[in-house]
């Protein structure tokens, strides 16, 4: 079975985006491992938001790889980056992890990670925070008092910016499936 990979960034207070979306915050001066971890995905999936924020930057940055886009909003089934997934997200998700092939990177953004998180679908995180408090933001987990997972630390490394990259196995799936 395919592992799906949760690799993003966090402030130290734990916000992936400031509540604009905005990421102006984030390092850009190493790679921070990316490249070796993107050399072994050739499947990205991410929410609807985080997808119009990519569109945002210029040009398309994960181009050959396949790319999936869940919305229940978007009416298009695929434009030249992405196939949108609209419905039986479970179904599509389960079948994309049977499916051979490399492993698959979870992009984002906070309510496609809380579905994956409710659904047991992360296997893996891969955490780089970021050292700064932004006050405010898109939280990196939307509170859910029933939402409990415990993670197994693999690896912690340190740079010389301060940035902190932690990566951890989810030991078992949450009790709250939906």
């Amino acid at each position: 079975m395919r592992k799906i990979t949760l690799f993003i960034a966090s402030s130290l207070d734990g916000y992936i985006a400031r509540q604009s979306g905005e990421v102006d915050w984030l390092f850009t001066d190493q790679d921070y491992g990316y490249t070796e971890f993107f050399a072994q995905i050739d499947t990205v999936v991410m929410g609807s938001k985080t997808y119009q924020q990519l569109l945002g930057f210029g040009e398309y940055p994960y181009k050959g790889k396949k790319g999936f886009v869940f919305s229940k909003t978007i009416e298009n089934e695929t434009d030249e980056n992405v196939t949108f997934v609209r419905s039986n997200w479970q179904e599509f998700i389960n079948t994309l992890r049977q499916a051979s092939g490399p492993d698959i990177w979870l992009v984002g953004g906070a309510q496609i990670i809380y579905y994956f998180l409710q659904h047991g679908f992360i296997d893996e995180l891969i955490l780089s925070i970021h050292p700064i408090i932004l006050g405010d933001g898109i939280p990196l987990i939307v509170k859910d008092p029933n939402l409990e997972i415990s993670l197994e630390l693999k690896t912690v490394k340190t740079y010389d910016s301060g940035l902190l990259q932690a990566s951890y196995d989810l030991k078992r799936k949450p009790t709250n499936i939906i």
